[in-house]
């Protein structure tokens, strides 16, 4: 059980969210996209392709971080700065430290985790895929094989529509 505050005919409320005993979490990429305040991570990128895999991860009921290059494993309402630094362009041996530390704070924020699904590129889960793996930790990447387009286009078919 989760409370958070949603704002309402101009009111800020707050309710009680159920969420599942739920062993699964969602890992969703961070994206060169972003505004250009600090805000909660779960705003502060803003690229479709983030959009539709947060709803993706929300919809699921189960929790959800997003990867960041900078901040590591990072929760929703983490409130972060906008930063210019990507897995894509980091040394291997840097990204495989990154896994290892990502790897200690998801085992950390989850003891009981038994499935991750990954909703980022390569560089993000090669090294933690592993690590996770040799947890006994089942990996799905449900669009590993799909260029950016097909992504969108997948997250489109399988997530809810946006709140209006």
């Amino acid at each position: 059980m989760a409370i958070r505050e949603v704002e309402r005919s101009g009111h800020i409320t707050s309710e009680v969210v159920m969420r599942p005993n739920c062993t699964t979490v969602y890992l969703v990429s961070c994206v060169s996209q972003k505004r250009e305040h600090a805000c909660a991570a779960r705003d502060l990128y803003v690229s479709d392709l983030f959009l539709k895999a947060r709803r993706f991860a929300e919809a699921s009921g189960c929790l959800w971080f997003i990867l960041s290059a900078v901040h590591e494993l990072v929760a929703p309402d983490q409130v972060i700065a906008p930063y210019e630094r990507t897995l894509n362009t980091m040394r291997a041996v840097d990204r495989r430290a990154w896994g290892e530390r990502v790897a200690a704070q998801l085992a950390e924020a989850v003891s009981d985790l038994s499935r991750v699904v990954f909703l980022a590129g390569e560089r993000y889960r090669e090294f933690l895929a592993r690590h996770l793996a040799s947890r006994g930790v089942e990996v799905s990447v449900p669009m590993e094989w799909l260029r950016i387009g097909e992504q969108l286009s997948w997250l489109g078919q399988h997530s809810p529509p946006p709140a209006v």
